[in-house]
């Protein structure tokens, strides 16, 4: 649509369009006579098909996306024999560890061991191919197989026919289906919204409730669900202790046996360093000692006893190899009962596994991509079910003992799945003999590290106590409901915590004190040798260095209360908003700018109303005694019960730097103060700068609105407008002038190099003759520097010498050496003149114009 067209229908739709250039006196020669013409910056405002163009990728652009669905291409053509060392042994001890992890986690999620392995299998074989991080390893974990086998439990009684590790891969593949399609999107980032608060409370919850749900199995207790929830279990074990068999010997034992290794070699560690990888790889493999002991034990004791009968519950028959690979069943029926655990599901399967792969991301240098992570995890959920898997995510214990043992590449994952695999098909025969209770010892001693202990609770209530009364609500929750309450309970909790925040939020007014800069017992800047050179305000400063700063009037950020903050000018406010400014917290900061501002004014005008009935009924004026009694004195009835010392309103400066965004909610709300504000402050019109705004959109609303330039009035104020603009060198180090300097400098390095050159020659000769003249050619003293005479050399000129001296010699001729080469050009464009770069440019330019107001009006009368 063309330019007049659009005008056309602008207008027959009532449209008033804006004009592109509200202020337009900007061109006026005395606005912009101490700025030459090409260094003129006039500010476009952003455009919306600008904004959707962004949006559309590039060929480059497609082609990094690409890419970076397989981030192994950017390292798997560096593979060599290091790493590959150091993946062999982390992969090993992986495996070792996983496989009677796998099997103990199947049976919380109430499904056959087998199902354990074929997970761990499928999640440590193709997370290698899609990882931004080479630590994480995927597998089944408990909170993920306790949530399962909630939902297997349930499923059984809508759904009886359907066997449990069908609904299970039918879950881990509908999961899987989601978290591929956030990743595939690149909203790795909604991840965020959950809190290290929600986290804790989610995992520390979690942890208490699989380590109660084990006890049973641990001592053999039976005569009771231990699905219902945790506080109920716990009480059953209570009044069941009685019921308890020979298998709470195999498990008892078992776990003290667990925290007895790890907490010796954790003593070792510490008073024998030398020792430290030896106890370090101990431990690490406690599990596999403990469960093969055990199974041990049991096979001595089991082995006479006919197959299938045993004195206490043990695995018995484990099929070999991958028995339930099909095609996963999915149909209405089983995905519209799923649909209701589908969120609990995604939530877990993501906020474990980011948090660790960020966590160890920052321990070991590296960064993890969070979008990419959802693609690797999708996948292996969507891919582990064809071989009979259920939902598998990082592990944080398995994936502390990867980094620790020395992983190089996420490939380390490859050589775990050959250990998985080695299991599934050769050792079935040994599971036979694994107790039972001896698994439920290996869950509990794992989730335990899950809990989070006291003082990290503690640093938590330093930082937000608030938000440890939600870390308390959500285990609390969790224990007397269920894993996915809690969940939804801490992140509801937490984001009323946050809106309540901004709905809440009011801004804060400045003062300005002039500060200075110290170093020891030195005022940084006032000497010709900074400690702290080329930084801050300070270069070329005569006086005693100091700085303008803005801190709250009440000192409410903690600064020093006997500091005295300065108004910055009668009648001038600089106020700073707090939690950015939309339309939530609109209201709130803005009702507290206008109740601080009546509190502090009065009206320019105090003989506004002719006549008491003019007056508004929510400001009836003094009463008609007080009236008689001003009338009697020959004093104005407008100033009675006025406060004439407080001054009137003639500027306001908002600080902009916490708000990256405005709608038209608040940019409304805004124009009703301006508005409400001038008619407090009439027949003046109050100004209005905003500093350090940091989004072009914004200032586009802002400007809209009649905002960044000057109120166009019938007595034209904008004649008496004193424009102050903030002004830097154009191009800094990469600008033509500087180029043009090192040009000159390398000349004259270049030169000092040649002349360096010939000295040294020069030298050189004359030593050699004057050395021939003096002892002949048969003396027994050598030339050079073992001779016990010496003759002296011409001194020579280094490299690094020229450099100093041209160095020296361009600051010895001072500014004048740039002053005629020198360009500078307004930071902001100049048909904004009150949008500002700082608060110190805005306070300038309001008082500037308020002064220069009261010079038009003594001018004019």
């Amino acid at each position: 649509m063309t330019s007049g067209v659009g005008h056309k229908v602008a207008r027959l739709l009532g449209i008033q369009l804006q004009p592109k250039d509200p202020y337009h006196h900007v061109n006026d020669p005395r606005e912009t006579a101490h700025f030459n013409t090409d260094q003129t910056f006039v500010e476009e405002s952003p455009r919306v098909d600008d904004f959707f163009l962004k949006l559309v990728p590039s060929g480059p652009q497609v082609w990094r996306y690409l890419v970076s669905l397989f981030p192994f291409l950017s390292w798997i053509g560096y593979y060599n024999l290091q790493w590959l060392a150091g993946d062999l042994v982390a992969g090993i001890t992986i495996g070792a560890v996983v496989v009677p992890q796998g099997m103990a986690y199947a049976r919380l999620a109430n499904l056959d061991v087998q199902f354990g392995l074929y997970s761990s299998f499928m999640g440590v074989l193709v997370y290698w191919f899609f990882a931004t991080s080479k630590d994480i390893t995927i597998g089944p974990v408990a909170v993920m197989s306790q949530l399962t086998g909630a939902v297997v439990t349930d499923m059984a009684a809508v759904l009886p026919d359907v066997p449990g590790h069908v609904i299970a891969s039918a879950l881990a593949l509908l999961a899987g289906a989601v978290v591929v399609s956030i990743g595939l999107i690149r909203c790795g980032w909604i991840v965020d919204i959950i809190s290290l608060t929600s986290l804790s409370a989610f995992m520390t919850g979690s942890a208490i409730c699989i380590a109660v749900g084990q006890v049973p199995s641990l001592m053999g207790l039976s005569g009771f669900s231990t699905r219902d929830p945790t506080y109920l279990v716990f009480i059953n074990i209570l009044k069941h202790l009685n019921t308890a068999s020979m298998d709470a010997a195999m498990g008892l034992s078992a776990l003290a046996m667990l925290y007895l290794i790890r907490g010796v070699c954790m003593w070792i560690g510490t008073h024998y360093p030398k020792h430290q990888k030896l106890a370090f790889f101990i431990s690490t493999l406690r599990v596999v000692f403990v469960i093969v002991l055990y199974t041990l034990i049991s096979y001595l004791v089991n082995r006479s006893l006919p197959r299938g009968t045993a004195r206490f519950k043990i695995l018995f028959d484990v099929p070999r190899g991958f028995q339930n690979a099909a095609v996963p069943v999915i149909n209405t029926s089983i995905v519209s009962n799923l649909m209701g655990y589908l969120p609990a599901t995604v939530v877990v399967l993501l906020i474990e596994h980011i948090a660790i792969s960020k966590s160890f991301g920052r321990v070991n240098n590296y960064r993890i991509n969070p979008s990419q992570e959802m693609v690797a995890i999708g996948i292996t959920n969507m891919l582990g079910p064809f071989l009979g898997g259920y939902a598998a995510t990082g592990s944080f214990s398995r994936t502390a003992i990867k980094s620790k043992a020395g992983v190089r590449t996420p490939f380390a994952g490859v050589i775990t799945a050959f250990v998985v695999l080695l299991a599934i098909y050769a050792l079935p025969a040994v599971f036979y003999y694994i107790p039972n209770a001896s698994l439920s010892a290996v869950i509990i001693h794992a989730v335990g590290d899950l809990i989070t202990p006291p003082n990290t609770i503690y640093q938590f209530w330093l930082v937000s106590p608030f938000e440890v009364l939600i870390f308390f609500v959500g285990v609390f929750v969790t224990i007397f409901s269920s894993i996915e309450n809690g969940i939804y309970t801490t992140v509801l909790l937490s984001a009323a915590m946050l809106l309540f925040r901004i709905l809440r939020s009011k801004g804060r007014f400045l003062g300005r004190v002039k500060v200075q800069s110290m170093l020891g017992n030195r005022v940084i800047g006032n000497d010709r040798q900074q400690p702290v050179p080329g930084y801050g305000t300070f270069t070329g400063s005569q006086e005693a260095p100091t700085r303008n700063i803005f801190l709250p009037i009440t000192h409410a950020d903690g600064s020093n209360p006997e500091i005295e903050l300065d108004n910055p000018y009668p009648g001038i406010f600089i106020y700073r908003f707090a939690e950015g400014f939309s339309y939530p917290n609109a209201g709130s900061s803005l009702e507290h700018l206008v109740e601080h501002i009546f509190a502090h004014t009065r009206r320019t005008n105090l003989s506004h109303f002719d006549r008491p009935g003019d007056r508004p009924w929510n400001e009836p004026g003094p009463s008609r005694k007080d009236m008689k009694a001003a009338a009697a004195a020959g004093v104005d009835a407008g100033i009675m019960g006025v406060d004439v010392s407080l001054p009137t309103l003639k500027a306001v400066i908002l600080d902009f730097s916490s708000v990256n965004h405005v709608d038209i909610t608040s940019v409304q709300q805004l124009i009703d103060v301006r508005n409400q504000l001038d008619r407090y402050a009439s027949p003046d019109i109050v100004d209005w700068h905003i500093a350090c705004i940091n989004n072009r959109w914004a200032k586009r609303a802002l400007a809209a609105a009649g905002f960044g330039y000057p109120t166009v009035v019938p007595d034209g104020p904008h004649r008496r407008w004193r424009s102050i603009f903030s002004v830097a060198e154009i191009g800094g180090s990469h600008s033509a002038a500087a180029a043009a300097e090192v040009e000159v400098n390398e000349k004259e390095i270049a030169r000092s190099r040649r002349q360096t050159a010939a000295d040294v020659e020069v030298g050189n000769k004359q030593q050699k003759q004057q050395q021939h003249h003096h002892r002949g050619p048969n003396d027994p003293k050598k030339v050079g520097t073992g001779g016990s005479e010496s003759v002296p050399r011409k001194p020579t000129v280094t490299f690094e010498h020229a450099v100093l001296s041209l160095h020296q010699k361009r600051m010895s001729l001072g500014p004048e050496l740039h002053s005629g080469r020198t360009v500078v050009a307004p930071v902001h464009g100049i048909n904004r003149p009150l949008f500002h770069v700082d608060l110190t440019s805005a306070l300038q330019s309001a008082i500037a114009n308020v002064e220069g107001r009261y010079e038009g009006l003594e001018e004019h009368h």
